[in-house]
């Protein structure tokens, strides 16, 4: 995807945590999809650059609480997931993205970094889109993001399993993660 400078923008975006969201799926039993979000989500996003093409740059960063897991199960499921098997919240609280860079084309958003779970580190691309930056009815100005990626969980450590009747596992390695951000604009502090 070519990079193409739409409303570029210098200063710090970050994300407002009741509308952005961090949501997973997974498929179970080879029929549906096991779902599971994270509500306590952060995320920044810095410009610094005009538009004019030198030294323009975007960067952006991201974690959610794994604690903040919501799934759609009894509460005994939800100790496992945050147990050792899954993403073992107590020595790693957090999941996590770094970009190293950002293509935008139009709406289009493209986004090279790292991801960050259970405390292993593996480069990650994530694609979606991108709305604004525009100005809401109370005068803040605010972007949109909407990501996803699927990542092999077994590459995070995330080994547990068990076979089905027909011996095929019953979750898969594929995971789709799915982050939707609303940023706002940050006022720029002075130092004294």
């Amino acid at each position: 995807m070519a990079s193409v400078a739409v409303q570029p923008f210098s200063g710090t975006y970050r994300a407002q945590p009741v509308p952005s969201s961090f949501a997973f799926a997974v498929r179970h039993s080879g029929v549906f999809w096991y779902r599971g979000s994270l509500s306590d989500v952060a995320a920044t996003l810095r410009g610094d650059g005009d538009g004019d093409g030198d030294g323009d740059a975007l960067a952006l960063e991201g974690s959610a609480r794994v604690d903040s897991i919501s799934v759609v199960e009894p509460p005994a499921m939800r100790a496992s997931v945050l147990g050792p098997e899954f993403f073992d919240a107590e020595r790693h609280p957090e999941v996590s993205f770094a970009s190293h860079e950002i293509r935008r084309n139009g709406d289009n958003v493209e986004i090279e970094g790292e991801i960050t779970i259970k405390g292993i580190t593996k480069p990650a691309i994530l694609t979606g889109t991108a709305t604004g930056p525009a100005v809401d009815h109370f005068g803040a100005n605010r972007l949109g993001l909407s990501l996803s990626t699927i990542i092999d969980r077994t590459a995070f450590d995330i080994n547990w399993n068990m076979p089905l009747p027909n011996g095929q596992p019953a979750l898969g390695h594929d995971v789709t993660l799915k982050a939707d951000l609303t940023l706002i604009a940050q006022e720029e502090q002075t130092e004294a």
